[in-house]
């Protein structure tokens, strides 16, 4: 499976050996969904209950959707949202900083009710749980490293949320200057929150000598990869592969 997002075209080099796979757009949501068979019905409905849960606050809670900082936690929020504000209260960040990993993960979570198969990207999010190991390459912008490392996702690791944020790569909005900070945890809500207040603390190329240290504070985190230009750092339960 491959990882990232510019724009989509690294969709053309997903190899999902065994599974099939099919794409489901809603509004800004732009999945590409791996399974058994075609879920497509399943995939929409899933995608149209997590977007109503968040569209529907953001319609009473405006700031949740521009919020760069964290928000108040809200007993009455429905689950999605409530999981939103747990997480990136955790590391300081705005709620919309996991939106994309959360609603990757609610399908999934959803879709494996009827497989015991699924990978689902949602702008370079990614959730997954096969039945074999699989590699996830990092697409990294401009930098060599860029979808020539990858990572290898043993079995006893899934069900696993890959998450990733970019300074150079997509439209995700990142304060530091990383190609890529891709983290690894069972939660896709709080890899993706936590590669991207990651991502803020890297403001130039040494300090990839600390991330490892700020990274193993995060709970819940297994490991991860940064890269900068032709640097990288990687940390945790990580195994690299070359691609």
């Amino acid at each position: 499976m491959v990882k990232a997002s510019e724009g989509h075209s690294y969709r053309k080099k997903v190899s999902a050996r065994g599974l099939v796979s099919f794409h489901v757009i809603v509004k800004e949501t732009d999945l590409l969904v791996s399974a058994d068979r075609i879920f497509e019905k399943q995939t929409r409905d899933l995608v149209f209950e997590s977007r109503n849960q968040i569209e529907g606050y953001i319609s009473s809670h405006p700031g949740f959707a521009t919020s760069l900082v964290p928000v108040q936690k809200d007993p009455y929020a429905p689950p999605v949202v409530r999981e939103m504000i747990e997480v990136t209260r955790m590391l300081g960040v705005g709620p919309m900083a996991c939106v994309a990993g959360t609603i990757a993960q609610y399908v999934a979570v959803g879709l494996l009710r009827s497989t015991d198969q699924v990978i689902v990207e949602n702008g370079g999010d990614i959730f997954l749980k096969v039945n074999r190991p699989a590699i996830v390459s990092i697409l990294a912008g401009a930098s060599p490293l860029s979808q020539k490392v990858g990572l290898r996702i043993p079995i006893r690791q899934m069900p696993l949320g890959v998450c990733s944020s970019s300074a150079t790569v997509g439209h995700s909005l990142s304060m530091g200057i990383a190609d890529v900070a891709c983290l690894l945890s069972p939660s896709a809500a709080l890899a993706d929150c936590a590669a991207t207040a990651l991502g803020n603390r890297i403001k130039k190329k040494k300090d990839l000598e600390k991330v490892s240290g700020w990274a193993r504070e995060i709970e819940g985190i297994l490991g991860g990869v940064v890269i900068v230009g032709d640097k990288m750092a990687s940390w945790g339960d990580v195994e690299l592969v070359e691609l």
